[in-house]
């Protein structure tokens, strides 16, 4: 598949550290930048192209001051957001080719367990920062394609919608005459999803099989520790849910 490369491709995504890594991001208003901008009606909506749209400079941007804005620990590489910024510039070209040939690898995530309120222990999964960067980027493009086919009673990780909005509801179904409310939750689902439906259920509106091919790589990651599994803290768990939920949202 060819692609519709961006003349800055070689530019770095990331505006430099005292810009950034301190506070918020300014807007690019420099004179290399103006090809991306000029360039952003050729990529379409078309579901074969998502990939470009995906390392699009004005996306990458938007999904960095995301990754920042939640924090987080450093992966297996060590890699903190602050050196993340400072060293990312020069790698950027090489990640973005990768990228849109089809090729990325995603590394490992490191594993971390933390108790839970019922003695068991929750085992999360924390990516590098290059990664967690890519996945925003993805998420950004997938949820208007995805979330509109949620259901309307599902809150959790959804733009616009909170625990607030939830409860909201719930009143509602108590003014409306209901009496009885169920609370239930998809245990392990992260662990024990079939990576085969899902996938199906994603390809039926992505046509990007280098993205289709990216996710997957994403769902099977490994582990960097003495055991691999699929859970994820809350925040990353936001951003697989884009990918997991795709068929059917469980309700949040």
């Amino acid at each position: 598949m060819t692609s519709n490369r961006p003349t800055n491709e070689n530019q770095p995504v990331l505006p430099r550290r005292e810009a950034t890594c301190a506070g918020s991001v300014p807007e690019l208003q420099t004179e290399q930048s103006a090809p991306a901008v000029l360039e952003k009606p050729a990529l379409s909506m078309t579901s074969e192209n998502l990939m470009e749209r995906i390392v699009d400079r004005a996306n990458m941007e938007t999904a960095w001051r995301n990754v920042q804005a939640n924090r987080g620990a450093p992966g297996p590489d060590g890699v903190t957001l602050d050196q993340f910024c400072e060293t990312f510039g020069p790698q950027w070209p090489e990640i973005r080719r990768q990228l849109l040939e089809g090729t990325y690898q995603p590394g490992p995530a490191r594993r971390k367990s933390i108790p839970k309120p019922d003695g068991s222990q929750r085992h999360l999964g924390i990516p590098n920062v290059v990664d967690r960067l890519i996945q925003q980027a993805i998420l950004q493009v997938l949820t208007p394609m995805f979330d509109p086919g949620f259901s309307e009673s599902s809150f959790g990780f959804r733009p616009g919608r909170s625990a607030q909005g939830a409860a909201k509801q719930v009143q509602a179904h108590i003014r409306a005459g209901y009496r009885h409310c169920v609370d239930m939750d998809l245990s392990k689902f992260f662990d024990r999803v079939q990576h085969d439906v899902l996938m199906v259920r994603v390809s039926r509106k992505v046509s990007d099989k280098r993205l289709l091919t990216l996710i997957g790589r994403y769902l099977r990651t490994g582990r960097h520790g003495r055991h691999r599994t699929a859970a994820i803290d809350r925040r990353h768990d936001a951003r697989r849910s884009s990918f997991a939920t795709a068929g059917e949202h469980p309700a949040g």
